[in-house]
């Protein structure tokens, strides 16, 4: 398993516009879509094969519940199928449906959004307020997943950091910018 951290792209950068198809519905789904009359933006990166994603997908179902309709959430899988299989449009389909993901989520097969947002690895989050303009990019909590290797904590995925953001964006606040860059694996670029 490699470990790649977020890019940390500069707050204040405007969330790029994309339109996707959602793997459960078969829709396509804009970035104004899932934001419209929401006080932010959530945009998370992740695949299906992943163990960082895999040790936090529950908690993402949890916060995909508790914060429905409070702010607009929406998942993007941009991992080159062709090279991993697994991550393609009906295992996504089938990870959304076990978890009852609440929240679109989006298959980036060109690339072309994961590049616009700079996302660097899965998972990664992008929080934006209601200007779309960014303001938290970084870890979901502090837990890590153990690996065959060594490394990872005991630490339990409670979401807390990206939890915190949240409530803050909801509240019309802005996140401290004091922030940490999430941790996982590589976005498995096509060649």
């Amino acid at each position: 398993m490699s470990k790649t951290q977020s890019a940390m792209v500069e707050l204040g950068t405007v969330a790029p516009a994309f339109e996707l198809v959602d793997v459960v519905t078969g829709t396509a789904v804009g970035r104004d879509d899932v934001a419209e009359d929401m006080p932010g933006l959530l945009v998370m990166f992740v695949c299906v094969h992943c163990p960082y994603v895999k040790h936090v997908e529950e908690e993402l179902a949890r916060i995909g519940r508790d914060y429905e309709g409070r702010i607009g959430m929406v998942a993007i899988s941009s991992n080159d199928v062709v090279a991993y299989p697994q991550d393609g449009p009906e295992e996504m389909k089938r990870q959304a449906t076990r978890l009852g993901w609440r929240f679109p989520y989006l298959y980036d097969e060109s690339q072309e959004v994961a590049r616009a947002y700079e996302a660097a690895c899965t998972p990664d989050f992008f929080l934006f307020d209601g200007e779309m303009q960014l303001v938290y990019r970084g870890q979901l909590d502090d837990s890590r997943p153990q690996r065959p290797s060594g490394g990872g904590n005991d630490f339990p995925v409670t979401g807390k950091d990206l939890r915190k953001a949240l409530d803050e964006v909801i509240a019309g606040e802005r996140p401290d910018t004091n922030q940490r860059t999430s941790l996982g694996c590589n976005i498995k670029w096509r060649e």
